[in-house]
């Protein structure tokens, strides 16, 4: 029976006790032997401490975890290396003085190995000096792995939390700069003594002042030759978990194909370079595998504190994000702002590349997979609306509302959860921004009926409808107004065709017209034809 390791990070509990493993060696080998010092962005679960697992153990010499694997083969002589490893992500920096506390314990560890400094120096120098014994000591140049490097900013991002520094309060994500920078500048005075540096993070590193005086590392977040280095291929996933995928397609009553389309809409469609190969979330992947089952795991195992944060002040609107084609700079940059969200938003893994045009160079950005759509969108919904009223739940209620035709229960749901959204909550201070909230507020509850086939602001040959929303049994063309009439909303739907398309479908087809009040922010007329 295949044992899936899910949340095992360590490469050789895994090969040990024969836990299920995607060989990535061919890449790593590659990886160790093109180059020295390396950076690799990618979001949550996505394998990245595993990655770096399994360069510790290689680097150390352990031939007997690889055998049977591609690297096996090519590599000739699996010398041990002193390999220095910090993991930042088993740890909280909230608290002063955890970041400080962390780095001062491990260069201890490290001491006590290769011996400590004659002279007091701080702690990047005594890390620069514990380098420089290691490698005069072995005769081998040393590996340095740091995992989650930027945890220790953005744990602190954005947020009010302060250090006493000699009786003054300073903020803690400025402090948390400092003493990473004084860390991280070590690889510039111990560039003779490095064989092999990596450090992973969900951010890109471009902007932070942290790698001042840093020799900088090669970025192989977008390089082709790396791209599936983390996450699970099509072809992978069909060859090593081919058992699996049959037993699944048995239960949800489908084919072998019918099951591959159905994990490729939920948790396939990450991208990270023009290339554009095909990447699943690994987490949530093995996870259906383990339960035969398809969930939200991915999501479901938490958001980042920082995302939510952000969101929370940002203006902007996911329909204003997704869909749109950007230059790199746009979304690799790693300060994201209130005012500018995307980076982060990409590099969270929320949004991923889904086009690449190759005469202006820009990519198009949008949601991976259906997960991680219905998730986000939760998540954006609850935080925007403010209603009490859980937006997941009237969800539920409309789709088996629209499930059954029924169009006057639909009106009253929709009405009754926008009439409990606070005023304060939807408040615009000038007429462009009461129709910017008015679309968004649409946009966000008719995304969120992922259950259907949802187009919103479906284009037909005269226009485009606010929203089709087609079921097996219905189809629903909604056009809204806002402090207009339902008669008017209707009428566009007639004159722009907009239910053309249908016309020789089999379907029950409902043209819904409703008008949406500024002043109370809900539905105040709507007629169903």
């Amino acid at each position: 029976m295949m044992k899936f390791p899910i949340g095992i990070q360590s490469f050789e509990k895994i090969r040990k006790e024969n836990y299920a493993y995607v060989d990535k060696t061919e890449l790593i080998y590659r990886l160790v032997n093109d180059g020295t010092i390396y950076f690799l962005s990618r979001p949550r679960r996505f394998g990245k401490s595993l990655l770096v697992s399994t360069i510790e153990n290689y680097f150390l010499g352990r031939r007997e975890l690889f055998e049977g694997l591609a690297i096996d083969a090519l590599e000739k002589d699996w010398l041990e290396y002193p390999v220095f490893h910090i993991d930042f992500n088993s740890s909280n920096f909230t608290e002063a003085g955890i970041l400080d506390r962390k780095i001062e314990s491990q260069v201890a560890e490290w001491e006590e190995i290769y011996g400590r400094p004659k002279m007091e120096v701080d702690v990047g120098d005594r890390f620069t000096q514990v380098l420089r014994r290691a490698h005069e000591q072995t005769g081998r140049r040393c590996v340095v792995l740091i995992d989650e490097y930027d945890k220790p900013l953005l744990d602190v991002m954005d947020t009010d939390y302060t250090i006493d520094v000699g009786g003054q309060r300073r903020p803690l994500e400025d402090w948390n700069r400092e003493v990473l920078r004084g860390f991280y500048s070590v690889f510039k005075a111990a560039d003779n003594d490095l064989q092999f540096v990596l450090l992973t993070g969900v951010t890109k590193f471009a902007q932070v002042s942290v790698f001042s005086g840093f020799n900088q590392p090669q970025d192989i977040s977008m390089d082709a030759r790396y791209e599936a280095l983390c996450g699970i291929t099509q072809e992978e996933m069909e060859r090593y978990f081919a058992e699996p995928i049959k037993e699944m397609a048995v239960k949800f009553k489908t084919d072998w194909d019918g099951m591959l389309a159905m994990l490729k809409r939920n948790y396939d469609g990450y991208h990270f370079c023009e290339e554009m190969t095909d990447i699943y979330n690994p987490f949530s992947l093995l996870n259906a595998f383990a339960q035969l089952n398809i969930r939200d795991f991915w999501f479901a195992s938490g958001s980042p504190e920082y995302l939510l944060r952000l969101l929370a002040q940002s203006d902007e609107n996911l329909d204003e994000l997704t869909g749109k084609y950007y230059m790199p700079r746009e979304f690799v940059d790693y300060k994201a702002t209130v005012e500018k969200p995307l980076p982060m938003i990409y590099q969270s893994g929320y949004l991923t590349i889904k086009d690449f045009d190759r005469d202006f160079g820009s990519f198009l950005l949008d949601f991976p997979n259906k997960e991680v759509q219905q998730g986000f969108l939760s998540l954006a919904a609850s935080g925007y609306f403010a209603s009490k009223k859980d937006a997941d739940g009237t969800v539920r209620s409309m789709v088996m509302a629209m499930r059954d035709g029924n169009t006057d229960r639909l009106k009253d749901i929709l009405t009754a959860f926008l009439a409990d959204i606070p005023y304060t909550a939807r408040r615009k201070e000038n007429e462009r921004e009461r129709e910017r909230y008015f679309q968004y507020t649409f946009y966000l509850i008719f995304r969120l009926l992922g259950t259907y086939t949802v187009r919103a602001e479906h284009h037909s040959s005269q226009g485009r409808a606010d929203c089709v929303v087609e079921t097996p049994k219905y189809v629903y063309i909604f056009e809204f107004k806002l402090d207009g009439t339902a008669d008017e909303a209707l009428a566009q739907i007639e004159e722009r065709g907009y239910a053309k398309p249908y016309g020789a479908d089999s379907r029950t087809v409902f043209r819904i017209g409703a008008s949406f009040s500024s002043e109370t922010g809900t539905i105040v007329d709507w007629k169903t034809a």
